[in-house]
């Protein structure tokens, strides 16, 4: 068996992009999944294709365990952390947002692991995110 996962695209546009991640877990719980794809996402005006992303908002529930949220690279890099049987609204654009601090390797996805995961545990997370391109 695996979790049950989905993700939802709730807008993709050529500046910005909102979408939501579900998991219910069977207890085998998810490390380093890729979760935002920024190669498939909506190209820019000109055609070009989005090469990275800035993290402006979380809306965020976990129940039963927490989520990594990781910078894909060689070796991917924290982000956030997002803590078990919490939810929060996260606002980060007022300084700019969460910027991808990875080095080498940087893709520009975002990937999700989950931490401390037993049977019908849940989390229910929204990205709201600044395209970055070039």
């Amino acid at each position: 068996m695996a979790d049950a996962v989905a993700t939802q695209t709730l807008f993709d546009g050529t500046k910005r992009v909102v979408q939501k991640f579900t998991n219910i877990s069977d207890g085998s719980g998810e490390s380093a999944v890729k979760k935002v794809d920024v190669s498939a996402l909506t190209t820019g005006l000109d055609g070009s294709a989005c090469t990275g992303v800035v993290i402006e908002r979380i809306w965020w529930q976990c129940i039963g365990m927490k989520v990594q949220i990781l910078w894909d690279a060689t070796t991917d890099v924290l982000c956030i952390e997002l803590g078990e049987n919490q939810s929060g609204n996260h606002e980060y654009s007022v300084f700019g947002g969460l910027t991808n601090n990875s080095g080498s390797g940087k893709t520009g996805d975002i990937m999700f692991t989950t931490v401390g995961h037993t049977s019908a545990d849940t989390y229910t997370i929204i990205l709201d995110m600044r395209k970055e391109y070039g």
